[in-house]
């Protein structure tokens, strides 16, 4: 790359559009995109040229109003000084991509590291709404290294069906349970489900997208109150054209994701996940992005800096309210004033708003002590994950805010005995065989059954799957009994209220502990020794292992076959093996192709 004799620092993609040292190469570079009417004076000018990476389209839903937010997004960016340049993500929907939208992430990822790197962009702004766009957008940001800004698409408007809210994803959850228990028949059942989704945006209740953009916030990777904007109000769009100048700013001051995403602010949305009553599937997420980001982050920090964080947020799946009021409430920013106040954050880290995260957070204290409660006064104590280990696996982990008294009180009360549950396992290999079998007689489910899938994990699945917040048969929810203690080595919707153990790992597929479980075995769970145990002689489960692994679905697609050649277990992210390695590859730029 020549310097530029101006004084000024030279933009990466001056390297591409104004070269002097190969003009013949510029030509090829500038020629083509003459043909939308784009002048060469603009992409000559040193002027930063921001991509905006669109993650909205038809196959997306929660993200489609990216379409129009991009609009205010080139306002921005042009008002700031900069050269827009809109591109395509690889689409992720969690709701309807089959097998499971995990699978996608990672591949979403490897394709906007080779955009991000092989094209001439200076900067971009990260488009993400839909759970899964928010990781493999950071994970990419991080490994190419260049200036990067999050705008996440906020959720949708307060559902509300027959008087009372509906929340997206958990009202289905609880609606079907109800139509197991004879409650309600299908047609209420479909109309709760579609009353749960009035407007555009994604889940409006705490799930994995309003988690996930929360942990961006909190990262310090958006703008201040970025994250809970409803997608409908107009601060939504507002927020759009803050972030397209503010993206021109960082490629003029040249702050990075290296700069800000360090494991303070990795522990940060440690604690924030805790405090709002965060999904389960931020683990592997975190995970992935800190691995790729350099940072270390162990599957221990969880409980370490996570667990003793008491639930502020009143919000569902944990809680009773929705987005819509959880934004006039304060938002995130007020949930980080509380953790920050109580001496639980640090504040010092640095934000892409260019301040530290305790100046972003002076005056944004909570305006509704219902829905964001004081750090003295909260929903519930100690809400975050408990890491658990024992012979079924190395690593899995229970979303405590989801525990309900009357579950607490029927598994984990017994005097003498609180927080040890000894139960009868049923054992179902992979959705399929559980959706078959779990009103079977034959299973003798009753109350102190605990149930069990697997085969849902990376390599299982493969991509790991939502599946293990499984409900009780039937007969027992007619009887009122809502949920059974249930573990496996797939993941769970993040609006679901099912207090599981969950993202096992090593997988029943890798070998794990769960592959030699049997029904009819004794599992010993210990919350307060963070064991999960089968109690099976050592010896037995030596013999059990000539049975070889429970079978898996064949690979489907090629990248089905690739992803499971490449995927490390969800304690560790679930990434591509080796991808870490890349990291700042927007340091050296690459090859020219001619």
């Amino acid at each position: 790359m020549t310097e530029d004799t101006t004084g000024k620092r030279r933009l990466r993609s001056q390297d591409w559009f104004d070269n002097r040292d190969h003009v013949d190469m510029a030509a090829i570079y500038l020629e083509r995109f003459m043909n939308y009417g784009i002048t060469p004076e603009e992409l000559r000018s040193g002027k930063p040229v921001i991509g905006i990476a669109q993650s909205g389209s038809d196959l997306t839903p929660c993200n489609r109003h990216h379409i129009d937010l991009a609009r205010r997004v080139r306002d921005g960016i042009r008002d700031a000084g900069g050269i827009p340049i809109e591109f395509p993500t690889h689409p992720i929907f969690e709701n309807c991509k089959r097998p499971t939208a995990a699978l996608d992430r990672n591949l979403a990822y490897l394709g906007l590291v080779e955009i991000l790197y092989g094209y001439p962009l200076d900067g971009v702004v990260l488009t993400t709404g839909c759970d899964k766009t928010t990781p493999s957008a950071l994970m990419a940001a991080s490994t190419v290294d260049i200036p990067a800004i999050v705008l996440s698409g906020g959720p949708m408007l307060d559902g509300w069906h027959e008087g009372e809210l509906a929340g997206s994803g958990t009202v289905i959850w609880r609606s079907r349970r109800k139509l197991a228990a004879g409650a309600i028949d299908e047609e209420e059942f479909l109309e709760a489900a579609m009353d749960s989704a009035p407007s555009i945006g994604h889940c409006n209740t705490m799930g994995t997208a309003s988690t996930m953009n929360a942990l961006a916030e909190a990262l310090g990777m958006s703008l201040t109150g970025c994250a809970a904007i409803p997608a409908a109000y107009r601060e939504r769009g507002q927020m759009a054209y803050r972030t397209g100048r503010r993206a021109v700013e960082l490629v003029l001051q040249d702050v990075r994701p290296s700069h800000i995403l360090t494991r303070e602010a990795f522990l940060n949305a440690v604690r924030v996940n805790s405090a709002i009553g965060g999904s389960t599937n931020a683990q592997p997420h975190l995970m992935a992005m800190a691995r790729h980001a350099g940072v270390e982050l162990k599957p221990e920090d969880w409980q370490v800096y996570g667990y003793d964080i008491p639930l502020l947020a009143d919000v569902q799946p944990a809680g009773r309210f929705l987005g819509e009021r959880f934004h006039r409430a304060g938002g995130v920013p007020a949930i980080m004033r509380e953790l920050l106040d109580a001496g639980k954050l640090d504040g010092s880290c640095p934000t892409v708003t260019g301040r530290t995260v305790a100046e972003n957070l002076d005056g944004r204290e909570a305006v509704d002590r219902e829905v964001i409660r004081p750090y003295d006064a909260p929903l519930k104590e100690r809400a975050g994950f408990l890491v658990l280990r024992g012979n079924l696996f190395d690593f899995a982990i229970m979303k405590t805010s989801a525990i309900s008294e009357e579950f607490h009180r029927r598994y984990l009360g017994t005097p003498g005995h609180e927080g040890v549950f000894e139960g009868r396992a049923v054992v179902f290999d992979g959705s399929e065989d559980y959706h078959r079998r779990i009103n079977d007689p034959a299973l003798g489910i009753d109350e102190r059954t605990i149930l069990v899938i697997r085969g849902a994990g990376p390599l299982g699945w493969p991509g790991s799957a939502e599946v293990v917040n499984m409900q009780p048969p039937d007969h027992l929810l007619k009887r009122g009994i809502t949920s059974l203690p249930t573990i496996g080595d797939g993941r769970q919707s993040g609006t679901a209220d099912s207090p599981s153990i969950l993202n096992a790992s090593p997988e029943s597929a890798a070998g794990g502990g769960l592959a030699w479980l049997r029904t009819g075995d004794v599992i010993r769970i210990d919350l307060e020794g963070g064991r999960c145990d089968m109690l099976v002689e050592d010896a037995e489960i030596e013999r059990r292992k000539a049975d070889g692994i429970p079978p898996v679905p064949a690979d489907a697609t090629p990248w089905q076959r690739i992803y499971r050649r490449t995927v490390t277990q969800l304690s560790d992210g679930a990434v591509i093996e080796g991808a870490a390695d890349f990291r700042g590859i927007a340091r050296m730029p690459p090859r020219h192709n001619h």
